[in-house]
This record gives structure tokens, sequence and C-alpha cells, in this order.
């Protein structure tokens, strides 16, 4: 005997047979009604003053007969009565008629007005539903007349263009983030499986191969570190920080130049400080990491015998940071992508030492406290990059 199955059958659901009070429902309603009210309105005004007109018998003396055209005669009074009520029924009759004739007419033309005003939100709604991870070029472009239709179909196409534009950009994202990542993975795997296939190797070999394993996890750990840092910074971008307190950028200038003491030392650069207070209010955490990251940017890709200058400040509405190296030649066309994840002095992925999010991180702590980044190209070669942030007096 077979079991009795626990799979459930698909519930059918009754297609919803309601009427939809959809726009172009609501606005045929409200024309029909307007139209319709405005008729009856007219016809009660023309059915008054038609009574109030036929009053000829008015003027006549009380008893006053007179004679119709089949030889009768009937009483002024009677015959006015008789003449008022025949036209004021054939005035409702006929103005009812036309009342309706109208309002059918009306309801019908406003539907189709209605619909062919409101066919670009179909479109809207149509390409709405045709969107997708591979659609996503699609656009309305609307061509009709310049109203507030046209300023939606054209809203709309400007919102698709900047989520097709920020897709592309989480898409380069994952795969430089992947990349970065795989890299020094696969040179532990590789040095791991080369020594172990290797039947000779003695202690020194496996010393070795612990050092580079050991320099790959340290990169890797420093990009995972990276990318948590940029991802929080983004996460705080126009929203209240989750911490703050006073900050001076002098003093986290001062601890980032110590903590590249020896690298500067052992590239002989010329270092030039000038730090006056500038006091903001953030994060402490990422204005650290913001101050860090410029002055390793400046160390890391300068030359040797190079030169470093950095100049702090504040004048109470702005305190600023500025951060210059000398250094191989930057084109100023590639200056703004350099705020863009995985971009080393406008490559992408060249093998350059750092992760390539130094400067995407600045940005984003910037955006976070409401402030500005911009860099410069120097001529020879070389990079100068100014931070301003609201100072301290102001961000309370």
């Amino acid at each position: 005997m077979s079991r009795p199955s626990n799979r459930r059958l698909p519930v059918l659901r009754r297609p919803d047979l309601r009427l939809r009070p959809t726009l172009r429902l609501r606005l045929t309603l409200l024309n029909g009604v307007l139209l319709v009210g405005a008729g009856a309105i007219l016809v009660l005004l023309a059915w008054l003053l038609v009574r109030d007109a036929l009053r000829p018998t008015d003027e006549l003396l009380p008893g006053t007969t007179v004679v119709l055209a089949d030889g009768s005669t009937l009483e002024a009074a009677a015959w006015q009565q008789r003449l008022v009520d025949s036209a004021s029924g054939e005035l409702l009759a006929k103005g009812l008629a036309a009342l309706l004739a109208i309002g059918v007419v009306g309801v019908v033309g406003a539907y189709a007005v209605a619909g062919r005003a409101l066919r670009p939100l179909h479109q809207v709604t149509a390409t709405a539903r045709r969107l997708g991870e591979t659609t996503l070029d699609q656009r309305i472009g609307y061509s009709g007349a310049n109203d507030e239709v046209a300023e939606l179909a054209d809203t709309f196409d400007a919102m698709l263009d900047r989520i097709a534009a920020a897709f592309e950009a989480q898409k380069r994202f994952v795969a430089n983030a992947s990349h970065e990542l795989r890299t020094p993975l696969a040179v532990m795997r590789t040095e791991i499986d080369v020594t172990l296939s290797d039947d000779e190797a003695d202690t020194a070999e496996y010393r070795r191969m612990a050092t580079v394993v050991r320099d790959a996890s340290e990169r890797a750990n420093g990009l995972v570190d990276a990318l948590l840092v940029l991802a929080r910074s983004e996460a705080q971008a126009g929203q209240r920080l989750g911490r703050r307190s006073e900050f001076d950028l002098a003093a986290g200038t001062v601890n980032a130049l110590s903590a590249v003491r020896r690298e500067v030392e052992r590239i002989k650069l010329a270092v030039q400080t000038s730090l006056e207070p500038a006091p903001v209010v953030g994060d402490p955490g990422l204005l650290d990491r913001l101050a860090g990251n410029l002055i390793e940017n400046a160390v890391r890709y300068n030359h040797l015998h190079g030169r470093l200058w950095v100049r702090t400040g504040s004048d109470g509405q702005r305190s600023w940071l500025v951060v210059g190296n000398t250094g191989f030649e930057v084109d100023p066309a590639d200056v703004p992508g350099l705020f863009e994840p995985f971009r080393r002095g406008g490559r992408e992925r060249t093998g350059a030492r750092g992760s390539g999010l130094g400067l995407s991180i600045v940005r984003a702590v910037c955006d976070a406290h409401c402030g500005t980044v911009t860099a410069i190209a120097q001529p020879g070669g070389g990079l100068e990059v100014t931070v301003s942030l609201p100072a301290a007096e102001v961000a309370r």
C-alpha cells in the first residue's frame, strides 16, 4: 500500500473580480460627476426661469377669460397654469434627456482622455516590472508633451541611470575584492603545495614558506580590516554617527606619522609639518583611520629621498588636514578615480602595495562627518590631498 504524500497541493486563488479604484476610473468618475452636476444645475435654472417668466395673466383683472383656438373660453389664471405646467414638463423631459446624453459622452470621452494621459504611467509600470539584473539598460524614453507625466518619466529614467551605475559599481567592487582576496590565498596555497611536495625540504625551506604564508595572511587580514572600515564608514554616511566625541586632527596626524617613522627613515623622506589645532567632532576610530590612511598613502607611493608635507588648522568654521607627497606622476584626469575602491594611482589591481582602499575610506569617512576631500596632482609627480570637516564649535 502506498503511503499518503505529505506534499501540499498548490492553492488556487480566485481572480479578484472587484473593480479596482484605478486613477483612470477615479478621474473618469470625477469628470462625469462634475459634468452631470453642472448640467443638472443648468436644467434647474432653466426650469425656474421658465416658471417665473410665463406669468402673462398676472397683470390682468381677476375673472378675465381667454378664448382658445377651438372657440372655448377659459379663465386666464387656469390657462396660465396649464401653460406653465406644459412648458416646465417639456423642459424637464428634454433637459434630462440632453443631460443623460451629455453625461454618457462626457464619461466616455473622459475615460479615453484619461487613458491617453496616463499611458506613460503604464509604461513606467511595465518598465519597472521588466527590470532585472540583465535589463537595467531599459528606459521609458517618453517623448510627449512637457508636462507632469514627462517630468515623472524623466525622473524615473534618471533614477534607473543611478541604479544601473550603482549596480555596476557594486559588481566591480565585488570582483575587485574577490581578486584581492584570492591573490594572497593563492600565494599561500602555492607555497604550501610546493614545499610539501619537496621531499628534500629542510627546516630553512619550511621557515621560508612560513614567512611567505604569514605575509600573505597579513595582507589578506589587512584587506578584510579595510573592507570593514569602508563598510562602517559608508553605513554612517548621511546618518547620525554611532560615536561622537571631540577629536584633534593634529593629534591623529602625529600618531600616524609615528606609525610610519621606520618606513620614512628607510626611504629617507624629508618630512615638513605645520600642525595647528584642528578640533572636530565625530567617531574617533574613523577619524584616526582617516589621518592614518592619508599618511600611509603618502609614504607608500613616495620615492627614495622624496618629500612629505602635512598641515592642519582651523578657522572656527572648518578644520582641515592637508597631506602632500612626491612620487610618480598622476594624470589630473585620473584624480577623481583615486577615491574609487581598488584604484592605485589611477590604476586598478596592478599588484602595487596596499589594497587600493585607502582614499576610498578617506572619502567615506568624510561623507559620514559631513566633510569634503579633494586631491590635486602635483607638477613633477605626487599628490596633495585636502580634507575639510566642520569644526568642533559648529558640529556640537
